[in-house]
């Protein structure tokens, strides 16, 4: 995996953290949990996508594409939150939460599998370099 420098590191963090806090209190109906959460998922999702495979083991390629999927469902989440608070478009109850349903059990189920699957990978790496 390709690792992210130092401030792309701390946006991954901090986007992260906006995204929790805007997901913990929307069920508060405080205006700003959306606006902390859209802005938290955007900066997540673009780390992530900056953070690429470039290795040739398919399985890590499958789970990239999940995390990939998951990313774009936590910014697709923000977008139902919108709807709700804004009163536009089909979603317009709790929609939104099933979205982030899935996107956090995709997000979750990767973030154990892909470092799972890189210590597999090093030891095949080490092998062939003799």
């Amino acid at each position: 995996m390709k690792k992210l420098n130092k401030i792309q590191n701390i946006v991954f963090i901090a986007g992260a953290v906006l995204l929790l806090i805007g997901a913990a209190t929307f069920f508060t109906g405080w205006l700003y949990a959306f606006y902390f959460y859209a802005v938290g998922a955007c900066a997540f999702a673009a780390m992530q996508l900056c953070a690429g495979y470039e290795g040739d083991n398919l399985v890590i390629r499958r789970l990239r594409g999940q995390q990939v999927i998951g990313a774009l469902l936590l910014v697709c989440t923000a977008f139902f939150m919108a709807m709700r608070i804004f009163d536009f478009g089909f979603a317009r109850r709790q929609e939104w939460v099933v979205c982030l349903a899935v996107a956090c059990v995709l997000e979750l189920y990767t973030a154990f599998r892909i470092p799972a699957e890189l210590e597999k990978e090093e030891p095949r790496n080490n092998n062939n370099k003799f």
